[in-house]
């Protein structure tokens, strides 16, 4: 019996320790991404100059770069949350903005359908979604699989609507809207702060939100108390597609044309400010909240090393390794929790 009770007392130390050690990465995965832009800001800030680096002028131009990203982010990180991947963005984003283009006013065509043909755009990408939810939980394909078969889908249908020409908006509403700013921040940086509250309160009041918590831990648990788990994976990439959707809006917006190319290279940034804000890659860990902190890393790392001359290529590779950080001990992360 004394065997016993000190297995018992062993186990129960075992477990105490292993909540603690959970506990503890948690709050270093939760203050280690301020830190890390805390002292980007003051690298970059002495290398390039306080003057230049924190200048009105560079700092506008971090806001209007950060826009699309913070976009395409929060739509991946409800997808990363329930333990899933979506590789569409990049075709999405492009169809998105294609379409934009092609439904207002544009030297091409005389289709010009205002602020509805911005809508039909939007909704195209939440199609999407829709569609690649549906496929993914019914018939029980892989998301990643599924995700990246509808990304050159989407650019095939983004080609088609300007028939590759280059298709130059018109639109008086959208040419404003370029230019735009409030409190010296750019419109589009506006409506992307916008969608960011929006899913910050759709995450943390509503009860998708703690929806997309417990499925993305255990969805075997939600499922047992009711929760219908494959409409709340559905949901999550209509979400996505929504944020997509406007992304890809926004960038027809910031470039003036409706072409496929707005969707380019929007992937690997959105699932870089992810992981990097401390999203665990095994989902039940992360919000939107901290894929804000990603994405400034992301962009402030970027336009750092633009303002040191540093070659593009090199910038790649620091990121791919920052990245490549993240992502272990993100990983650690999400085992600690699933195991807790």
């Amino acid at each position: 019996m004394a065997n016993e009770r000190g297995a018992n007392l062993t186990i129960t130390e075992e477990f105490a320790e292993k909540v603690k050690r959970a506990n503890f990465m948690d709050r270093v995965m939760r203050v280690a991404p301020i830190m890390v832009l805390a002292v980007l800001i003051l690298v970059f800030s002495c290398v390039c100059g306080f003057h230049v680096f924190l200048a009105p002028s560079n700092l506008v131009a971090i806001l209007k770069q950060l826009a699309i990203p913070l976009c395409v982010a929060m739509g991946l990180t409800y997808v990363i949350m329930i333990g899933s991947i979506d590789l569409s963005i990049n075709g999405v984003v492009g169809m998105t903005g294609s379409l934009a283009g092609v439904f207002v006013a544009n030297e091409v065509n005389n289709l010009n359908l205002g602020l509805f043909g911005i809508a039909l755009a939007i909704l195209s990408g939440v199609a999407v979604g829709l569609l690649i939810g549906l496929v993914h939980v019914y018939l029980r394909a892989p998301s990643f699989m599924v995700s990246l078969s509808f990304m050159y889908v989407c650019q095939g249908i983004a080609r088609l609507s300007y028939h590759s020409r280059i298709l130059k908006i018109t639109d008086k509403t959208m040419l404003w809207a370029s230019g735009a700013s409030f409190l010296g921040i750019p419109f589009i940086t506006w409506m992307a702060l916008i969608m960011f509250i929006l899913c910050l309160l759709i995450q943390e009041y509503t009860a998708f939100g703690r929806h997309v918590y417990a499925v993305g831990t255990n969805e075997a648990i939600p499922r047992a108390v009711g929760v219908n788990v494959n409409w709340v994976k559905v949901r999550v990439f209509m979400l996505a597609g929504l944020m997509s959707g406007v992304a890809g809006v926004l960038g027809a917006i910031r470039l003036g044309i409706g072409q496929v190319s707005i969707g380019d290279n929007q992937m690997f940034p959105a699932q870089a400010a992810v992981v990097i804000g401390g999203t665990a890659l095994a989902g039940g860990k992360g919000g939107v909240q901290r894929t804000l902190i990603g994405v400034l890393i992301m962009t402030i790392l970027k336009n750092g090393l633009l303002m040191c001359n540093v070659s593009p290529y090199i910038t790649d590779g620091v990121q791919g390794l920052i990245i490549l950080l993240c992502v272990i001990l993100t990983c650690e992360h999400g085992k600690t929790v699933i195991s807790k």
